[in-house]
């Protein structure tokens, strides 16, 4: 049977905000200082913030970053709604009520696979989570990590070409996140907006390109982790079909409490023992994706 999170590990910190950088788009990277959450969060987990004093309904938004030693947390959100633009007038120094880390998060475990991130717009921030933990554990020689990232707006971070060379991905399809690419960390990047150095369709379909080039063992070896819009994550769910691959999915919904207790996020699931309705909030956010009928199609 699927077990919910541990609430025990769980915090309500008093985050600081240390940073909020507007980037094209009305997107926002937030740093904010909340130790606790730092200390003990994965990839695929999220927090749940208090925009204002006069909001009292929190917004969950995916972790894209921590620095356990500093206690930093770094989120990435898009401007949506009142309560996402009334977050994005949050000043240097002021307090954001905040719970996390929050959900199940990604499976990372077993050092012989080759992982495969796929990431579209706000879904792009769990990717990366995921690949600097993967990075930093290369526990086994063939651990390999590639994040493939699309986006329909200006990319929110430093973006360079990469020095990295990826099987069946063409000479124009270049650039890569800066900060990645530092870190070792192979990705190339999609857009429907003619970007320079992008892809020229759907996220999916050039990870599919990649998965198409690679050879019988190499392509056996990977498993698929995916987190942004519904759409995207239909076509990655269909990509682990067509390959027979593992595939996670990390599943975007409204949230009321976040904890569990509304279950007001609840998604069908056919699991060994049958038909189930789970939280995503904390059965989730992270289901196989052979587990949801929704993603069948």
């Amino acid at each position: 049977m699927r077990q919910g999170v541990n609430r025990n590990m769980v915090f309500e910190e008093q985050a600081e905000v240390l940073a909020s950088v507007e980037h094209a788009g009305e997107q926002f990277i937030l740093r904010l200082n909340a130790p606790k959450t730092a200390a003990h969060a994965k990839p695929g987990q999220f927090v749940h913030l208090r925009v204002s004093e006069g909001r009292p309904l929190r917004r969950p938004i995916s972790i894209m970053l921590t620095n356990p030693q500093k206690g930093t947390v770094d989120l990435l959100y898009k401007v949506i709604g009142e309560g996402t633009r009334e977050l994005a007038e949050r000043k240097t120094g002021e307090i954001l009520p905040m719970l996390g880390p929050i959900g199940r998060p990604f499976d990372l475990s077993d050092s012989t696979r080759r992982y495969v991130l796929i990431g579209g717009g706000v879904g792009i921030p769990p990717m990366i989570f995921a690949a600097d933990v993967l990075n930093g554990n290369r526990l086994h020689k063939d651990t390999d990590v590639v994040v493939f990232a699309g986006s329909e707006v200006k990319f929110p971070f430093a973006l360079k070409p990469s020095q990295f060379l990826l099987p069946g991905i063409g000479g124009n399809t270049i650039l890569s996140i800066a900060s990645l690419e530092e870190r070792g960390i192979a990705c190339r990047l999609a857009s429907n907006t003619e970007m320079y150095g992008c892809y020229a369709g759907h996220v999916p379909d050039l990870a599919r390109d990649y998965l198409l080039a690679l050879n019988d063992a190499e392509r056996n070896r990977c498993t698929l982790l995916s987190c942004g819009p519904h759409p995207m994550l239909h076509a990655v769910a269909r990509l682990g079909r067509e390959f027979n691959l593992p595939t996670r999915l990390s599943l975007e919904e409204h949230m009321a409490c976040a904890v569990g207790g509304c279950a007001g996020c609840v998604v069908k699931t056919q699991e060994e023992d049958g038909e189930h309705y789970r939280r995503v909030c904390v059965d989730g956010p992270v289901f196989a994706a052979e587990t949801l009928p929704e993603f069948a199609d």
